[in-house]
């Protein structure tokens, strides 16, 4: 294996193989742990499966209003747009419209980007359905009724949390995904507001979310009445000076996604440079601890859904960066973290009818540690079928 050194002393493996993955097999095997769990579904709400966990066999319902909501409808459009299959069509659409309340009532948190633009703009991409997309419009809407334009961002929790300072304004690292959901309605009716709103919370937590090796924090704390910066801390990290890891995936995510859609170098550089830290601070088998810096690692809990949203993060920022080795690296770097994940180590094959196991979710609350979990399996899914796109020449946004 040939080793490149790049600028900023970043050691790449330019040359080594990519992983031979067989995408099909996985989709395949998404599409059948997928049937077991639709067989398995109660009749009427809560009817959302949201996780199983470690010893159990039997997923845990949600409804409409849980944050994760919109991982399970979004799940099942990317099983129609592999499959061409009616039946997973059908059912898209009749777990996404269980969320159409989010899009006109009062915002309860910043999670309205996850809910709808993973479950109804997926179903617009595949469908063009144009209820759907009065259904965005009107969430991005909701959505920015939460931006304080005093701070510069979306308040992600407008209530009381522990170590928030409530009533001044936070704003978590997860909100960056939800801003793809404002982008896109900038760009189909909604107006420039909504693209500025984007930008400019994307600016701002570049700006104060980020420590000097780019390690991010969970939350900032803002002044709400001046937007000066109060603190940064964690709320589901080991310590306010560690890096989460699903943390840093947002981050990775986020910006990746930012650039593409304002095409601003700044944001690309960004994203390279919190990309970086994480890559250099893997684990040998790419799936990350719960948290970088646990103190109990090797025997710390790991987390597959930061595995599975960096890996298909990379997919599409391989294909914005120019340095061809650096691209190539990055795309290297998903293959082989799919390629894990895809091991029965990490799928459940008979343990469970999810598609992965070994997630962690709020690790300091003790909830959903080792578990499987909705978004963990909505990102593996979305980077295979990202993945299925780029072999065949297509760009990661396109339809197969």
């Amino acid at each position: 294996m040939k080793r490149t050194i790049l600028a900023g002393g970043l050691a790449l493996s330019a040359f080594i193989a990519p992983p031979s993955l067989n995408v099909d097999a996985q989709l395949n095997y998404c599409v059948g742990q997928a049937t077991k769990t639709v067989a398995s579904l109660p009749e009427t709400p809560p009817n959302l499966p949201r996780n199983i966990l470690p010893g159990k066999t039997n997923w845990n319902y949600i409804r409409y209003t849980d944050w994760t909501s919109g991982f399970w409808p979004g799940t099942l459009w990317y099983l129609y747009e592999f499959t061409k299959d009616a039946k997973w069509r059908a059912k898209a659409d009749s777990f996404s419209r269980e969320l159409a309340p989010l899009a006109r009532q009062k915002a309860i948190d910043h999670d309205i980007g996850f809910q709808m633009y993973c479950s109804f703009g997926n179903g617009l991409r595949l469908t063009r359905n144009p209820a759907y997309k009065q259904l965005l419009l009107a969430s991005a809407d909701t959505l920015a009724t939460l931006f304080n334009p005093k701070v510069g961002t979306i308040l992600s929790w407008p209530r009381s949390v522990p170590n928030m300072e409530w009533p001044q304004h936070n704003t978590i690292m997860d909100n960056m995904i939800n801003l793809e959901l404002l982008f896109w309605a900038s760009k189909n009716g909604g107006g420039k507001r909504l693209y500025d709103m984007a930008v400019s919370h994307a600016a701002t937590t570049m700006k104060n979310h980020f420590r000097p090796d780019y390690t991010s924090y969970h939350v900032v704390v803002y002044d709400r009445e001046t937007g000066r910066k109060i603190k940064g801390v964690t709320h589901q990290g080991y310590a306010d000076h560690t890096m989460w890891a699903r943390g840093q995936s947002w981050a990775i995510y986020g910006y990746t996604m930012t650039y593409r859609e304002t095409k601003d170098p700044v944001f690309l550089n960004f994203a390279q440079k919190v990309t970086d830290v994480y890559l250099e601070r893997l684990p040998a088998d790419l799936i990350p601890y719960w948290d970088f810096q646990a103190p109990d690692i090797p025997n710390a809990p790991k987390d597959a859904s930061a595995a599975a949203v960096t890996a298909s993060a990379l997919l599409e920022l391989s294909t914005l960066v120019q340095d061809k080795t650096r691209a190539k690296h990055y795309r290297t770097r998903a293959e082989q973290m799919l390629e894990r994940l895809s091991s029965a180590h990490y799928q459940s094959r008979s343990v469970n009818d999810a598609f992965l196991l070994h997630s962690t979710g709020h690790k300091p609350n003790n909830s959903e540690v080792d578990a499987s979990i909705n978004y963990a399996d909505y990102y593996y899914l979305e980077a295979l079928l990202r993945l299925k796109k780029l072999r065949a020449g297509k760009p990661v946004l396109a339809t197969l």
